[in-house]
């Protein structure tokens, strides 16, 4: 099935679901969200059934999951490689076709319709309507900071405060602005929500927590960690603040806190359905790393090759990133020579029971572990956090008590592989006494553990430089070089055309032109 074809597929299935989820409420959604006055039509089942639909679409930006994620993110953190002739993303060209649908798909369904029921369940513009419902208002808080982290983390400056105003053009808002209101509104959730612990907001229409108030207190801390952290390079003092009022206020801790996003027939995980066009396989990095750790995620994480299979000899192989087109067409980078994702992703009849993972208890610990290398108040040292990172991570993909134990001790490094001559770094697993080992240590822990969330692996990638990723074999961008990291995504073409003022004052928010070259606010060149 080619681009075009599952593209119409997609919104085919998103257009669907939309119907479902609001028949019998309104026959023109749009209008809601210029209308106020229509505001009572919504009803708190109705909100309840906006919010699942958010909810999946913040997450994995419904139908524009390959164009948004699969085609860039994931590419850059080199979880895989890609190996369609036709697809130029992974040499760093921005494909402005794609990233208009990535860019329509987020701010057409997630954004605008969280702006509809955000205002809708907000007690201080309609005391009346959105009586009994500052919990379900809170939970909405804290996805729009998820969601639209994400979306900024891409592009830097973005349409925010004024997302909803009816308007043909919706101004940008700077980056670290964003940043502020993100603490904000988390700041005002969480406080709305200790005050109703033992509750429940949305409940089934929550498919990450069935709306237990208490885990969302958890999760809402977690984030507000990962936000920490994320400028922590360029405001320093109020990471380490954030951060330990985060971890003061309880974080995830336990496998059976991760937020899980769990799929149905109609929010399906997209990987079940991508896996079968054969346009990605592991990369040399994962590769490199996971069968030079004899890791027990290796199995779980990807399928030994076609061939090797066939040939009774299991065998796992990566490729490296960047290659041109003549050279994808060589047998040994034929797709039944590497490495697919692995068995939870290869069945498409799995796409509706197979779960997203949104965050997970090993992210906390590695977050705490970096913050403890800052010398902040996480509640224990960063070697603690580090191993209880790995165990985490290990114990939720299977690992037995033996293995992990095993894992932590380990001297062994990461290997060379057929593709790639030299090992893509030299670090153990076992905690180093050299702190800037140790950082890198967490940090490829953390990569290791955040798969197969390509988006959140690249940020980090990104704002730290580490793991020490593998150069590209080429880059087709002019603006970066093949052993350098791609830094942001530019503005959209179809910005540019139908909003074309806001994008001008856009560009004076950011750190230099409008290419992918450019650093976000956070990732300032100098580290601390």
């Amino acid at each position: 099935m080619d681009m075009k074809k599952r593209s119409i597929f997609f919104v085919f299935l998103s257009t669907l679901l939309f119907a479902l989820l609001f028949a019998g409420c309104t026959k023109d959604f749009e209008e809601i969200n210029t209308n106020k006055r229509v505001l009572a039509e919504l009803d708190k089942a109705t909100i309840g059934n906006v919010y699942a639909y958010c909810q999946y679409n913040g997450l994995m930006n419904g139908w524009a999951f390959q164009t948004s994620q699969n085609l860039f993110a994931d590419l850059y953190a080199q979880y895989y490689a890609n190996i369609q002739t036709k697809f130029p993303s992974d040499r760093y060209i921005l494909v402005g076709g794609w990233l208009d649908g990535a860019w329509r798909s987020f701010y057409g369904h997630a954004a605008a319709n969280l702006a509809v029921i955000m205002d809708k369940t907000d007690a201080e513009k309609y005391p009346e309507e959105a009586k009994g419902m500052e919990t379900q208002h809170a939970l909405l808080q804290i996805w729009k900071v998820f969601m639209y982290q994400r979306i900024s983390d891409y592009w830097g400056p973005i349409p925010y405060s004024a997302v909803g105003n009816g308007e043909s053009s919706v101004p940008y808002d700077p980056q670290d602005k964003i940043y502020d209101d993100f603490f904000v509104l988390l700041d005002d959730a969480l406080n709305v929500l200790e005050q109703h612990r033992g509750e429940n907001a949305f409940g089934a229409n929550d498919q990450i927590y069935g709306g237990d108030i208490d885990s969302w207190i958890r999760f809402g801390n977690t984030l507000r960690l990962r936000v920490a952290m994320r400028v922590s390079y360029v405001d320093p003092g109020k990471a380490k603040t954030e951060a330990e009022k985060a971890v003061s206020g309880g974080v995830i801790e336990t496998n059976d806190q991760n937020a899980i996003f769990h799929t149905t027939a109609d929010s399906w995980n997209a990987l079940n359905i991508m896996l079968p066009w054969n346009e990605f396989r592991m990369s040399a990095a994962m590769e490199s790393v996971l069968k030079g750790y004899e890791d027990p995620r290796l199995p779980q994480y990807f399928s030994p090759t076609v061939n090797s299979v066939e040939a009774g000899t299991p065998e796992w192989r990566g490729l490296r990133n960047g290659y041109n087109i003549a050279e994808l067409s060589a047998d040994d980078l034929h797709y039944n020579n590497l490495s697919m994702m692995g068995p939870r992703w290869a069945d498409p009849n799995a796409k509706g029971t197979n779960p997203i993972e949104v965050m997970l208890a090993s992210e906390a610990y590695f977050l705490r572990a970096e913050g403890a290398l800052n010398n902040w108040d996480m509640g224990g040292t960063a070697e603690e956090f580090y191993n209880k990172g790995i165990t985490a991570s290990l114990s939720f993909w299977g690992a037995d008590a033996d293995a992990i134990t095993a894992y932590l001790q380990s001297d062994k490094t990461p290997i060379a592989t057929h593709d790639a001559p030299q090992p893509m770094t030299n670090i153990p697993v076992k905690f180093s006494s050299d702190p800037d080992e140790q950082l890198e240590q967490i940090m490829t822990q953390k990569w290791l553990a955040l798969y197969p969330d390509g988006w959140e692996a690249w940020s980090e990638a990104r704002r730290t430089d580490l793991p020490r990723l593998y150069a590209r074999m080429h880059s087709d961008n002019p603006d970066v070089p093949p052993d350098q990291m791609i830094r942001r995504i530019g503005f959209t073409d179809v910005e540019y055309n139908t909003n074309a003022a806001a994008v001008e004052e856009a560009k004076g928010y950011l750190n230099g032109p409008d290419n992918a070259a450019t650093r976000l606010w956070w990732n300032p060149a100098k580290k601390k």
